[in-house]
């Protein structure tokens, strides 16, 4: 039998990784078809088919699982150590991937980061923007972007920014026809505008908090999106209440587009924190982009 190169090992493990070929031949930065290709060599090589595809989906076969359990990890070692070396440069190098949503990146990520690359342009940062809460370590990630409270137990947590505050807000002209809300349950009889999380497939529960009392509200409405910038600009045209990070509002609020309800009920919490696998080795590279985000 033919034994397969490390490169068909390193597309095929990135295949049964994201359980798509359209996102791995991105990650993988080669064309559907050649990749397509690739793995129909290596099964034919290999003698077993490794994949299992419909129109749809990929999915590993019995024998696919057990090739990315005893080759997956041991490649992931290689990729470290690989980027270990790059210790032995005059300058570090690499590429650092972090996964984060759009107002952590506009916020605290790349204001951070734009002069820090300026200064080392031998490392290169990829920005995985999603509000997805994905899985760094199965996704080949080097860190993720999440709320203080969202990081699990087993990851390695650094601030990176100060704490937040959520803001409820609607425009005048909604507030025209509406009594204000005085409390949370007040709003669901008001129409609010959702944020769809693909991690959780459903609607983000508004947050609220006083006094030690912590109350979750489902609200309802007439518009959805996947993204908090247009949510706000929903707000301001009028289509309903609005549950979003204080700072993307304030502005709107002082030139008196956006009207603040419920401003007791929105304290201050833990803000955004970087997060890593605690066992795995990382780069010069990442290192130097860890401290650079680390918040003082």
């Amino acid at each position: 039998m033919a034994r397969p190169n490390l490169n068909d090992l390193l597309a095929f493990v990135a295949v049964a990784r994201s359980r798509s070929f359209t996102r791995a031949a991105a990650q993988l930065g080669v064309s559907q078809s050649a990749l397509s290709h690739t793995m129909r060599g290596l099964e034919t090589r290999m003698g077993m088919r490794l994949l299992t595809r419909t129109t749809r989906s990929v999915s590993v076969t019995d024998a696919g699982e057990r090739l990315l359990l005893s080759v997956g990890s041991r490649l992931d070692e290689i990729e470290e150590e690989l980027d270990a070396l790059t210790a032995l440069r005059d300058k570090p190098a690499g590429t650092v991937r972090i996964t984060t949503g759009e107002h952590a990146l506009t916020t605290i990520l790349w204001p951070t980061l734009r002069p820090f690359l300026r200064k080392h342009p031998d490392i290169q940062v990829e920005f995985d923007v999603s509000y997805a809460l994905k899985d760094i370590v199965a996704e080949r990630l080097d860190a993720g972007v999440r709320m203080g409270e969202q990081i699990e137990k087993d990851m390695i947590a650094v601030r990176i920014g100060p704490p937040m505050r959520m803001a409820t807000v609607g425009s005048p002209a909604y507030f025209k026809g509406e009594t204000k809300p005085k409390k949370p349950q007040d709003l669901t009889r008001h129409r609010c505008i959702n944020l769809r999380l693909p991690t959780y497939g459903g609607f983000y529960p508004w947050e609220f908090a006083r006094q030690g009392r912590e109350m979750h509200v489902r609200v309802q409405g007439q518009l959805a999106f996947s993204t908090v910038p247009h949510i706000v600009a929903a707000a301001i045209d009028g289509f309903g209440l609005a549950f979003v990070p204080e700072d993307m509002v304030l502005s709107h609020i002082k030139a008196g587009r956006l009207v603040r309800v419920l401003e007791d009920w929105c304290p201050a919490f833990p803000g955004y924190h970087l997060y890593y696998p605690s066992r795995r080795q990382h780069s010069p590279a990442f290192s130097l982009v860890l401290e650079a985000l680390r918040y003082r």
